[in-house]
């Protein structure tokens, strides 16, 4: 008797907190979305497309695939609510390899994130207060040990730092669409008549340049599904997800747009096109030489907001996995505050270890590859749930159900073909990875076992 209450004390004390509502999805959809991305692709996606209307196309197409995306999306997390994201709907539908391998390559993925983007952070720091200042390494680790720090007080300081800096960063991006039309003046920085850009000569490169162009803009739309992490911990995921998830997408869309239009009122194509900070061109063009400052400080502040959302949800997913019997179960454990607090600790430790050894560009790469084809996994998932699970409780279907989900699957199946023969080393790489990774599922499997007869 006193083992079976002890053992409910021990799952009520390991139990997440469900406290976050529909301001903190949106927060984390919008936050965990928009970062430098949209300072730094204007002049590539320039520079390969050539014309005004497809630049605005190619971002408007992107995002409707990200919406498409977060329409399927929307059906998984409200069917199965629980912590862990991707990994939760593919071990439903597959089993638990499956499962542990999307869990894996989506929290190394994101972890090589939370590495990168503190060096980032650390970057346009120093450049911004003290140029001659030579320590990345240690701001970068200071960055991320400060945030690691106030989600690990708890849920509601991470999530509350999660608003402000989100509010923040939208708040400032459309500043800078407001001035840049209120004072930029059309195409001011460069001759006037110098307003065109030569495209891409041929149908085939025409076609690859759009290729290429959608595949950065993808990159500029990553993280829109931060908010099914925490599924678990929503007070009404049927609602609040589906709401955060097409809200939040279009949202992104709308701003991106917005700073796209700004941009190209206030700077000719061909000077956009020849640009690796456009934003900065922009700014300077109505400020002078301040104007680069001012870019620099929003790029802090959008690291800010998007490292936050990543630490906040990369834990929830080896929490699952822990859960689950596919990492240690000493990962379930959490604080009162509601945070992971052993899964937050390994997430750190592993980030910060990249950090050091500054090797998280390969891991990226490699990532990059199972994040498309993770992708394929989850929308198969969706048909196959359909078909085996129809009884489960749906507050949100898919709306065109199956052509949007279809449409999604082609493209992102084109996505993985593109990806492997542009980078086939980096494929190569990936495909031997989760071929390791089976005996090492089969390990921990039989520990899990072990440790279970045991107890």
């Amino acid at each position: 008797m006193a083992e079976a209450e002890s053992e409910t004390v021990v799952l009520q004390k390991n139990k997440l907190l469900r406290i976050l509502g529909l301001g903190f999805g949106l927060a984390v959809v919008v936050g965990g979305t928009i970062g430098v991305s949209i300072f730094r692709l204007p002049g590539p996606t320039a520079n390969l497309l050539g014309n005004t209307w497809l630049i605005l196309v190619i971002w408007t197409l992107g995002g409707a695939f990200t919406l498409l995306n977060a329409n399927y999306t929307a059906e998984l997390a409200t069917m199965i609510p629980k912590a862990g994201g991707p990994y939760v709907y593919a071990r439903h539908a597959y089993g638990d390899f499956a499962g542990f391998v999307v869990g894996w390559s989506d929290w190394l993925g994101n972890v090589a994130a939370v590495a990168f983007l503190p060096i980032a952070f650390a970057e346009y720091a120093i450049a911004l207060f003290a140029p001659s200042f030579s320590g990345v390494t240690t701001v970068a680790l200071a960055f991320l040990l400060l945030l690691a720090l106030l989600n690990w007080i708890g849920l509601r300081a991470g999530s509350g730092t999660q608003k402000v800096t989100s509010f923040l960063k939208a708040i400032a991006l459309l500043a800078f669409v407001v001035v840049c039309f209120a004072l930029g003046g059309h195409h001011s920085s460069v001759d006037a008549g110098q307003t065109t850009h030569p495209a891409p000569v041929g149908s085939f490169a025409a076609l690859v340049a759009i290729v290429l162009s959608f595949q950065l803009i993808l990159g500029a739309y990553g993280g829109w599904n931060s908010v099914i992490y925490f599924a678990e911990e929503d007070e009404n995921p049927g609602r609040n997800i589906p709401r955060s998830l097409h809200a939040g997408v279009l949202s992104v869309i709308g701003i991106y747009l917005l700073v796209n239009l700004a941009l190209l009122y206030v700077l000719p194509l061909p000077q956009i096109a020849a640009s690796k900070l456009a934003a900065a061109d922009a700014m300077r063009v109505v400020f002078g030489a301040r104007g680069g400052q001012i870019v620099t400080g929003l790029a802090l502040l959008s690291i800010i907001a998007i490292v936050n959302a990543i630490l906040m949800f990369t834990p929830r997913t080896l929490y699952a996995l822990g859960r689950d019997g596919l990492f240690s179960s000493k990962a379930i454990a959490v604080n009162e505050g509601g945070t992971p607090v052993v899964a937050l600790a390994v997430t750190v430790v592993m980030a910060a270890i990249l950090i050091s050894l500054g090797t998280f560009e390969k891991l990226m790469a490699i990532y990059a590859f199972y994040a498309v084809a993770n992708n394929i996994v989850l929308i198969s998932a969706l048909f196959v749930l359909r078909k085996r699970s129809p009884d489960l409780p749906r507050p949100f279907r898919a709306w065109a159900y199956p052509f949007a989900p279809l449409a999604v699957l082609l493209v992102s199946g084109t996505l993985v073909v593109g990806f492997t023969v542009s980078d086939p080393r980096d494929s190569i790489y990936a495909l031997v990875l989760l071929a390791a990774s089976y005996p090492i599922y089969r390990l921990i499997r039989r520990k899990s076992v072990e440790q279970q007869s045991r107890n």
